[in-house]
C-alpha cells in the first residue's frame, strides 16, 4: 500500500531528533513497511505536550519521563514506552574559564560556571534538555539570576549557534551535537555523569479522551519504533560514522 491514499499520522517530536537527522532516516523505512507517512512537528517536550494535550498531534516522541508519566496518569496517554536513549553533554569554549574538565559531577560543573559568572546559554524553552538543565542547576544550588545566564527560547540548534557566537556553556544532547557543524571554538567539556542520562518514549494518546485522532496508525508507527525493525533502524542511524541514539525497547 503506498502513502498516496492519504494515511498519515502527526508525531509531535523534539528539535533533537528533527536536527539531527533522524527522522528523514526513519519515516522512509516506515512508509515502506507501512504505507503510512509521519509528518513531524517539531518542537520542545513541553510544548509537545500541550499539543498532545489539545488534539493536535497523532502520537508523540519526547524525552522527559515524568512529564511523559505524568500524560499517561491525567488519562491524556494510554501507553508509554521506552524507545532509545543517549546523554547530555555540557559544551564549552576550548579555553574552558570555568574551569568544568576537573569537576567530578555535572552538580558541580554547573557550580563552577556560577561561581566563574561564565556566560551559560539556556535553551529556556520548556524541552526536555532545558527540563534536564533546570534539575540540575536546582542540584547545583538553584536557578540563576543574573545577566551571565541568558535564557533563548529556541530549540537546541539555534541554542548551540548562539552559544557558539557567545563563547558561552550550553547543555546538549549528544546527538544533535555529532550532528552540528557550527562548532567554532566550542567542544565537550564535561560528560559522563549518569544524572546526563536521556531517555526518549513514545507515547499513544487515549481513544477516550482524545477519540477524534487517528490511534490506529498512530499505534503501527508505536509498535514498529519498539519492533526488531525499528530498533534496528535507530542502532544503524548515524552521523560522520557516530552512533547518535542507542535502542532501549527491550531493556524494560
Amino acid at each position: 500500500m503506498s502513502a498516496q491514499d492519504g494515511r498519515f499520522i502527526v508525531l509531535a517530536s523534539t528539535t533533537s531528533t528533527q536536527n539531527t537527522g533522524l527522522f528523514s532516516h526513519l519515516v522512509p523505512l516506515f512508509r515502506s513497511a507501512t504505507g503510512i507517512d509521519v509528518r513531524v512537528v517539531a518542537v520542545g517536550t513541553g510544548q509537545a505536550f500541550a499539543i498532545a494535550r489539545n488534539g493536535d498531534a497523532d502520537c508523540l516522541l519526547v524525552h522527559d519521563t515524568a512529564g511523559e508519566e505524568q500524560m499517561v496518569a491525567e488519562g491524556y496517554a494510554a501507553e508509554r514506552r521506552d524507545v532509545m536513549y543517549n546523554d547530555f553533554v555540557v559544551i564549552g569554549p576550548a579555553g574552558d574559564p570555568a574551569g568544568v574538565k576537573a569537576a567530578s559531577t555535572v552538580a558541580e560543573a554547573f557550580r563552577m560556571i556560577r561561581a566563574n559568572e561564565a556566560i551559560f546559554a539556556s535553551r529556556g524553552d520548556d524541552s526536555g534538555t532545558h527540563r534536564a538543565e533546570q534539575r540540575i542547576w536546582e542540584s547545583a544550588g538553584g536557578l540563576p539570576k543574573a545577566s551571565w545566564y541568558r535564557e533563548l527560547g529556541s530549540g537546541m540548534g539555534a541554542t548551540l549557534n548562539s552559544a557558539a557566537a557567545m563563547d558561552a556553556y550550553v547543555l546538549a544532547d549528544r546527538g544533535t551535537w555529532i550532528a552540528f557543524a557550527n562548532r567554532r571554538d566550542l567542544e565537550i567539556v564535561f560528560e559522563g555523569d549518569p544524572a546526563l542520562f536521556n531517555q526518549y518514549g513514545s507515547l499513544l494518546l487515549s481513544p477516550e479522551r482524545l477519540p477524534h485522532l487517528k490511534h490506529d496508525l498512530a499505534r503501527a508507527w508505536h509498535e514498529w519504533l519498539v519492533s526488531a525493525a525499528g530498533q534496528s533502524a535507530i542502532a544503524d542511524f548515524k552521523v560522520r560514522g557516530e552512533q547518535l541514539f542507542f535502542p532501549s525497547a527491550h531493556a524494560e
